[in-house]
């Protein structure tokens, strides 16, 4: 009786897990499609003024895969670069200059924010600092793109005919992160799967649609609605400065649109798995609003989601003596993973990754859970969040609300 209705609690919880993979896949904004990429667009009559503003902190090791192509850029009107130099100890810089002089291209400054006031997240400080000295040139756009972001050539053009075509005050792209190591190849695409699943594209680009969020490494924003929103002051306090600034923008009556990139690639590896812990942690509990309530709901779900397929699957088969308990289990369990399975294939597809891979993403899921506890222990510790080495006091007013 006592291995029935345990076998009973088995099948239940797995049929459980099995509808929310049916919601998911079917009523979550189809965020497991990829094919959300720049939209619809015609080269502008007139092209417009604009101002590249690029935070950087100890970057050198990777500004010469990422500056060049920057300054590469083949775009009709006028556009000029600000790298803000954020206290770097490895000669950031003079390597930007250097890199300008070598390269040529579009104008760059290169220019220190100072120390930013209590309130302010580093990054914000020094994309505020830039945006001050931007504005001064009056104009129509302001690219934010992080110092580890290539950009091909024709990416600031397709950016603002994107942006102009259809009327949209922020244009962001997610930039293929790189994907070479195995832990990298094990958790990046997932973080994109799963970014995408608590904030599904076509709801962003939505008009009237209260989803909103941005991807930081880069983005097309209209310097009037930027002024209008008050961004960066109105996020100040923002850890995940990429979803505020998309809150703040929708809040101010703008029009957002985020994608997969093509032609935008973030160069920064991630060869251990401690570097994306590090990377995954820093802002997990930030997400969720440093609410325990909602670090329990988020575990519970991520085990439900992810965790309770293949255990089911194993359970069911452990069980298999029990008579009429162990088909269902296996079978609900074995359903939930394959639906699990096939949303992660076109995410792996597009980083061109081998299908082998989708079957693991419970394990992957389950590293995440880690990273999202710790990320509630180092906040309760004290350690505050951090940006490039740079930490804060524990962070009880820090919010991705701004």
């Amino acid at each position: 009786m006592g291995q029935t209705a345990r076998v009973s609690v088995f099948t239940w919880t797995a049929a459980v897990s099995l509808a929310a993979w049916l919601w998911l896949l079917l009523c979550q904004g189809f965020f497991w499609r990829t094919d959300v990429r720049l939209p619809p667009r015609r080269e502008p009559a007139d092209w417009p003024d604009v101002c590249v503003v690029v935070p950087a902190r100890d970057e050198a090791a990777v500004l010469p895969l990422s500056l060049p192509s920057l300054l590469a850029q083949d775009y009709p009107g006028r556009a000029e670069v600000f790298l803000v130099d954020d206290g770097s100890t490895d000669g950031t810089g003079e390597l930007a200059r250097e890199l300008a002089a070598r390269h040529g291209g579009l104008p760059l400054t290169v220019t220190p924010p100072g120390e930013p006031p209590a309130g302010w997240t580093g990054k914000l400080w020094a994309v505020r600092h830039g945006i001050t000295l931007a504005r001064a040139r009056g104009p129509e756009y302001l690219l934010l793109t992080d110092a580890d972001i290539a950009h091909e050539q024709d990416s600031l053009r397709l950016l603002v005919a994107a942006a102009r075509t259809g009327g949209f005050d922020v244009v962001s792209q997610m930039a293929r992160l790189r994907v070479e190591s195995l832990w990298e190849r094990l958790v990046v695409p997932a973080f994109v799967y799963f970014f995408a699943q608590l904030y599904p594209f076509r709801r962003i680009g939505r008009k009237g649609s209260r989803t909103a969020a941005a991807a930081g490494g880069c983005v097309l924003l209209r310097a009037d609605t930027a002024e209008r929103a008050r961004i960066p002051d109105a996020i100040r306090h923002a850890v995940i400065d990429d979803v505020a600034l998309a809150r703040a923008v929708k809040g101010a009556g703008g029009h957002v649109w985020l994608g997969l990139a093509d032609r935008v690639d973030s160069v920064r590896p991630y060869p251990r798995l401690h570097d994306l812990w590090r990377m995954v942690s820093r802002s997990a509990y930030a997400q969720l609003r440093h609410n325990p309530l909602l670090l329990l709901g988020t575990v519970a779900g991520l085990a439900l989601v992810y965790l309770v397929p293949p255990a089911a699957v194993l359970a069911g088969a452990v069980l298999a003596g029990a008579a009429g308990g162990s088909t269902p289990t296996v079978l609900a369990g074995a359903a939930a993973w394959l639906v699990m399975t096939a949303t992660y294939l076109p995410m792996l597809r597009y980083y061109r990754q081998p299908p082998w891979l989708a079957p693991l993403l419970p394990f992957t899921a389950f590293l995440y859970l880690l990273m999202t506890v710790d990320s509630a222990v180092q906040h309760y510790r004290g350690r505050g969040a951090a940006w490039k080495g740079r930490t804060y006091a524990r962070p009880d007013a820090v919010t991705d609300e701004g």
